[in-house]
């Protein structure tokens, strides 16, 4: 028998709670973004009738403004979207022992141990009618026997709507959609997909699996498992958490960078946020990791090996760096910035040392970070910053310890992830 798996999102999650708190709101085009008047960050959310005028997430405030002179624009609460998120889980909760959230506003359920008491479709509909009634705002859910088809189904109808992707016809909704609707089709390997005349998810999911792995590795095989509606991966059980193995940050500054100056200051940033909460952990990581966007919100991930497991700031920011001096070539400035660490081994350890290191020098790194760590303790983040990044007053401002955007959890986190439709890894 097949199972009966769920894909919840919250519409417009964010945009939505905050209309909720702001009712004078409900008929203006909203996005939530940060501060306009510095212009902090970038659209998060936004409302359908901003979604109408042009307006996308990822998008800067001011270009927001411009495709939208109405818009109004609301800081994020994250405080509220967690409580939010935790009233939803309550309410699935009563439906099944295994939920497992993608993000915030999204979560899987797999509900096939209470079927009995209706249809996949009768559990979905029930769900989404308690939750606008209960906590006023809405989600589309998707219902499937596998939990990529799910997801693609709460994707396929919005707002407040269920969508039932079956046996019978996922071939005329799913199969005939652009391959970019299927999860982790993003947009470089739509372009490599299309290159090679494959442009709906039928035509993955047929293509021949020898080629796919060929051009594309093990992603490949996971795009066609996908595409062909096999992935077997299972629900978490609800609380299930997996092992910490990575930990970075990510900011969109208040501005575009424009040199290397800039670029430094906010890396700077970055790291010793990454660099502290590795300490926080117990951690070092032997992996550092730059992701870069540009003005356009085009752009990539670079990463570098370390010759030995750090988490010094100064080690961390070193590697980022270089691997941003080694791979942007200014094209246009820079819009966001990712630094984080991975492969990540507990910081008791022994380290062995290196004859190529100055191991006193290195010492005194260890020992500034963890000063500094204490001094932001007691007065505050910005009590104390590093010189470059004071020569940047404008950029000074960024609390990269505490500004976090609440990024999705990674589908394959739990490490359980099936290749294969009979379960084999």
């Amino acid at each position: 028998m097949d199972r009966v798996i769920l894909h919840s999102d919250m519409n417009s999650c964010y945009a939505s709670i905050e209309i909720l708190h702001h009712p004078q709101l409900r008929n203006r085009p909203v996005a939530v973004g940060g501060d306009p008047e510095s212009r902090h960050g970038i659209v998060l959310a936004k409302n359908p009738l901003a979604k109408a005028a042009g307006v996308k997430t990822g998008m800067a405030l001011w270009e927001a403004r411009q495709c939208c002179p109405e818009i109004v624009f609301v800081p994020p609460h994250y405080d509220q979207y967690l409580r939010f998120s935790r009233l939803t889980r309550e309410i699935y909760a009563d439906y099944t022992d295994h939920c497992e959230p993608f993000g915030i506003d999204e979560a899987w359920l797999d509900v096939t141990d209470c079927v009995g008491a209706g249809s996949g479709r009768a559990v979905a509909e029930e769900i989404r009618r308690r939750i606008r009634q209960e906590l006023g705002v809405t989600v589309s859910v998707g219902v499937s026997w596998n939990k990529i088809y799910a997801k693609f189904g709460s994707d396929y109808r919005k707002p407040d709507a269920v969508t039932c992707i079956t046996r019978d016809n996922y071939r005329d909704i799913v199969w005939k959609a652009p391959a970019e609707d299927l999860l982790f089709v993003g947009r470089a390997t739509k372009r490599k997909l299309l290159h090679y005349g494959i442009s709906t998810i039928g035509e993955l999911a047929e293509a021949d699996p020898d080629f796919l792995r060929a051009t594309f590795g093990k992603v490949g095989q996971i795009l066609k498992v996908f595409a062909s509606g096999e992935d077997a991966t299972p629900v978490a059980p609800t609380g299930q958490r997996a092992p910490i193995k990575s930990i970075g940050n990510g900011t969109t500054t208040p501005r575009d960078l424009v040199d290397r100056e800039d670029v430094r200051a906010v890396v700077l940033l970055l790291s010793e946020s990454v660099s502290a909460r590795l300490r926080d952990n117990g951690f070092r990581c032997r992996t550092v990791e730059l992701s870069i966007r540009d003005k356009d919100l085009c752009g990539f991930t670079r990463q570098t090996r370390l010759p030995r497991p750090t988490d010094i700031t100064e080690e961390i920011a070193g590697a980022a760096l270089a691997l941003f001096a080694e791979n942007y070539s200014w094209q246009r400035p820079v819009r966001s910035l990712t630094v984080r660490g991975s492969i990540l081994e507990s910081a008791a350890l022994p380290d062995q040392p290196d004859l190529l290191t100055d191991e006193n020098r290195r010492q005194k790194r260890e020992k500034l970070d963890r000063t500094l760590d204490r001094i932001r303790r007691q007065y505050g983040y910005g009590s104390i910053q590093r010189g470059p990044v004071l020569l940047r007053p404008d950029l000074a401002g960024l609390d990269a310890r505490s500004e976090n955007i609440i990024h999705p959890m990674g589908y394959f986190q739990n490490g359980n992830h099936a290749l294969t439709g009979d379960g084999r890894r």
